[in-house]
């Protein structure tokens, strides 16, 4: 089962080029600041801008730094089934102990569709597979009745839920396995999906403020719900700052601040406004991370 705060790590670049200096960087700051996994090559890392050869690679570098310190779970997802089976072979071979995966987008596959696309990734794979559900981003939205028949299929396990609705884990778990494994996928409702049953969160503030998110999920693990709430609160600004625009430009700002990497996104994505970076840097100040 995996919990708590597992951040979706940023892939850095330096004139368009992966940095994986910064990339090994980056690794061992969220595992030394307490992460309780990591996934690569998810939205927040820019999958749709890399090649097959940088995805395959940025995979490989963050299990080889990782070093089975944490859990990595790759982001293998597709629009083309085919293709997604090839990244999801290759994250098993890597040494990756889970798969996420998006539901395709752009498509628009009806909920027949999504079954058989996830099963047929599960069919020829063995690794762990995360079902990615964000809707705002790839249209479609899997209903519960879809997701309780894939989670009959022996290697699917679990969901990150990016559909922002507080009464889905509570509905889905009426009617799927006791050890489903629900991960949300909004850091600004992170704590409420935890108390309607969820597990953790695959978040995008943890790239920054790691240290403060992991912390959230311990107290609550141990039951300091009081605790909890004060570090969801100092964290709801920061939250708010790194969606102003789209994602990652703000959370890559962001760690060019903490010297982590260049802030450079990767075309259709461009440089942030000056108001935004005020707003992203005044919410670090606020909480001592500059």
């Amino acid at each position: 089962m995996f919990f708590g705060s597992i951040p979706a790590v940023i892939t850095p670049f330096e004139k368009n080029k992966v940095d994986y200096i910064s990339l090994t960087k980056i690794v061992n700051f969220l595992i030394e600041n307490g992460s309780n996994g990591l996934v690569p090559c998810g939205t927040t890392g820019e999958s749709p801008t890399l090649s097959h050869e940088e995805h395959k690679k940025i995979i490989e570098e963050t299990i080889r730094v990782t070093d089975k310190r944490i859990p990595v779970i790759a982001g293998t997802g597709s629009n083309n089934t085919q293709e997604a089976i090839e990244y999801t072979a290759h994250a098993e071979k890597s040494g990756a102990q889970a798969a996420l995966i998006v539901t395709p987008y752009y498509n628009k596959p009806t909920q027949q569709g999504l079954f058989k696309h996830y099963e047929t990734i599960a069919d020829k794979t063995n690794i762990p597979i995360i079902i990615y559900n964000i809707p705002g981003r790839s249209v479609v939205d899997m209903s519960i009745d879809t997701m309780v028949k894939l989670s009959k299929i022996k290697n699917i396990i679990g969901v990150k839920d990016a559909t922002n609705d507080l009464f889905r884990p509570l509905l889905t778990k009426n009617f799927i396995n006791s050890d489903f494994c629900f991960l949300s996928g909004e850091d600004g409702t992170a704590l409420a999906f935890l108390a309607q049953g969820g597990h953790g969160c695959i978040s995008v503030t943890a790239n920054i403020a790691p240290k403060l998110c992991s912390n959230m999920h311990k107290e609550w693990r141990e039951g300091n719900i009081k605790k909890c709430q004060e570090i969801n609160l100092s964290l709801s600004k920061l939250h708010h700052s790194l969606f102003v625009e789209s994602s990652p430009g703000p959370v890559k700002y962001a760690a060019s601040l903490l010297n982590l990497c260049t802030s450079e996104t990767r075309l259709p994505l461009t440089d942030i406004t000056k108001d935004t970076k005020n707003k992203v840097k005044e919410c670090l100040k606020e909480i001592n991370l500059i």
